[in-house]
């Protein structure tokens, strides 16, 4: 007991007698003086409850992967993607309209497109407008800390230990950052693990946190596709509930009566919550057309590659599941049915595409976690160190501050990896069109005003045929020179290595106008008269006010 309570506990024991009590207590407040001290000491004590747990040794776990995660995304490495998800926020907060047709491009104009992630575009653009690029440096930093604080929550309450939920939280990092990036995906990560959350948390006897799932499922299929893989954990949990039985290392138990109707409402009212979009159930249908129907974004677009055993990441991925299954045969650990059913599906996922690496990450977290809980000993709240916990985390909070990148950085991480220079020279010389453009320029053109040949929406380009075009003359196949004409292109902008570029500076019959480190741009030495072409071909709208 602190010397605040003593005190107050002395006031209240030495309280003066009724009989010598002032004459303006006479009234009856003399009796309700012990109360209100009471209260007093009830709220000093949560306070300080409240003030011991922010600072705690699980917190301070906590704050110690938020540093590590600052340390990982500081670099600021933009998706390209992320310049026509501003863009498509702004429209509709300018317009509060939903796109129904491809707005942006030239080659896909008109056809059927939905804004199908445009909860997190809207996200993206009020940061944007309100903060530019350190906006969006700090909204990446909140966002992937959320993630793995969330991870770490769920690896902590599955297993009983904060240690075990650090470490492996800590460890699943190195895979987890490949996924941190501005694009509305990470608030699909997010969510899945608080779906997680609170199934695990209805396991173990909190009847009421699904309750809120609904109501995430609104948000999510408006934010991102993965609703849909969070749905299906959903139904799993249900079905492998139906059954008891016990099988070597596998387990399951049957709900009860009461448990199983309450999860079937909650899974039915998620299914209806999805249909709340601007498109209707029509949103409902994207991620089965992106899983169906996209052969060449699959086989050509890197986060649709086959895990790169190759690499660093995927060596800790084989080190780590491979380290499982020996685990298991060493010590013969038991495991719930579908802990094991989402574990060996977040594997193969992974296996075949390695974006699906945000599914293996929040699946296994659970299972690395009970392991490592063998060997971890438990949090002892007595032998907590507060004030050693609290400058830990303040020196986490000063550091991430002090390291925090400047505008000036980020405008060059940009101007290194999109065609700044080369839009502003554009400005000044408008290019004839239509233009050709590489993928990884669309999405910054986008934002800046450009009709492009093609950007990152690859599930639109593919179904138009224009992505499978691009494919041929970016790859130089045969034919390729006669592809590019039918487009009646006449300026390319284009990554400055890029192999078209190369055979273009080669050809008597383009030139190069532009060049620097990042792009190049080449005009047809016949397409120089730009009279009678469209404002959209020819010039390029304004940039936008905020200087990135």
């Amino acid at each position: 007991m602190s010397e605040a309570d003593d005190i107050l506990r002395g006031m209240h024991i030495c309280k003066p007698p009724e009989a010598l009590a002032p004459l303006g207590l006479a009234d009856g407040s003399a009796e309700r003086l012990p109360s209100i001290l009471d209260a007093a000491v009830a709220r000093a004590r949560q306070l300080r409850a409240l003030l011991q747990r922010a600072v705690s040794f699980p917190a301070m776990l906590g704050m110690l992967l938020v540093g590590a995660v600052f340390g990982v995304v500081r670099s600021f490495n933009v998706d390209p993607d992320l310049w026509w998800h501003i863009k498509t926020g702004e429209l509709i907060l300018s317009t509060h309209r939903w796109a129904t047709t491809d707005p942006y491009s030239y080659t896909a104009k008109g056809m059927p497109w939905m804004s199908c992630e445009w909860l997190g575009d809207v996200v993206f653009a009020a940061v944007y407008r309100m903060g530019g690029l350190r906006g969006m440096q700090a909204l990446l930093v909140v966002l992937a800390s959320a993630v793995i604080l969330a991870l770490y929550a769920f690896a902590t309450l599955r297993s009983g230990n904060s240690k075990a939920g650090f470490v492996a939280a800590a460890v699943l990092l190195a895979l987890a950052n490949a996924s941190f990036n501005l694009r509305p995906q990470m608030m699909g990560y997010l969510f899945l693990i608080l779906t997680l959350i609170a199934l695990e948390r209805f396991r173990q006897g909190k009847q009421r946190a699904v309750w809120g799932l609904p109501v995430l499922f609104m948000i999510w299929i408006n934010s991102h596709g993965s609703w849909i893989i969070g749905l299906g954990v959903v139904a799993l949990y249900i079905a492998c509930g139906l059954l008891s039985f016990q099988l070597g290392s596998l387990e399951a138990q049957r709900w009860s009566t009461s448990e199983r109707l309450r999860l079937e409402t909650v899974f039915m009212l998620s299914l209806a919550a999805v249909t709340i979009t601007p498109y209707g159930v029509r949103l409902a249908a994207y991620p089965f057309a992106v899983a169906s129907s996209l052969p060449i974004s699959v086989a050509n677009i890197l986060e649709w590659q086959v895990m790169p055993f190759n690499l660093v990441g995927g060596k800790i991925f084989l080190g780590l599941v491979l380290g499982f299954f020996l685990v298991q045969m060493a010590f013969r650990f038991s495991w719930r049915i579908y802990e094991i059913l989402l574990f060996l599906f977040g594997t193969a996922m992974a296996c075949l595409h390695v974006r699906f690496l945000l599914l293996f990450v929040p699946f296994f977290a659970p299972l690395l976690a009970a392991i490592l809980e063998r060997w971890a000993p438990a949090y002892n709240k007595a032998k907590d160190q507060y004030p050693i916990n609290f400058a830990l985390m303040a020196g986490v909070v000063i550091a991430m501050v002090h390291f925090m990148p400047s505008r000036t950085e980020m405008d060059q991480k940009v101007a290194d990896q999109f065609p700044v220079q080369a839009l502003a020279y554009m400005q000044r010389n408008p290019a004839p069109g239509p233009l050709f453009n590489s993928y990884g320029f669309g999405g910054y053109m986008v934002e800046a005003g450009y009709k492009t040949f093609i950007d990152g929406r690859s599930e639109l380009f593919e179904q138009t045929g224009v992505l499978g075009d691009y494919m041929h003359i970016t790859m130089l196949k045969p034919g390729a020179m006669q592809v590019l004409s039918g487009y009646g292109i006449r300026a390319c902008l284009l990554q400055r290595d890029e192999p078209l570029s190369t055979v273009l500076a080669s050809m008597p019959n383009w030139q190069k106008v532009y060049s620097d480190n990042v792009s190049a741009l080449y005009v047809r030495r016949d397409g120089n008269d730009v009279h009678g072409q469209t404002e959209a071909e020819s010039v390029p709208a304004l940039m936008p006010a905020q200087v990135r």
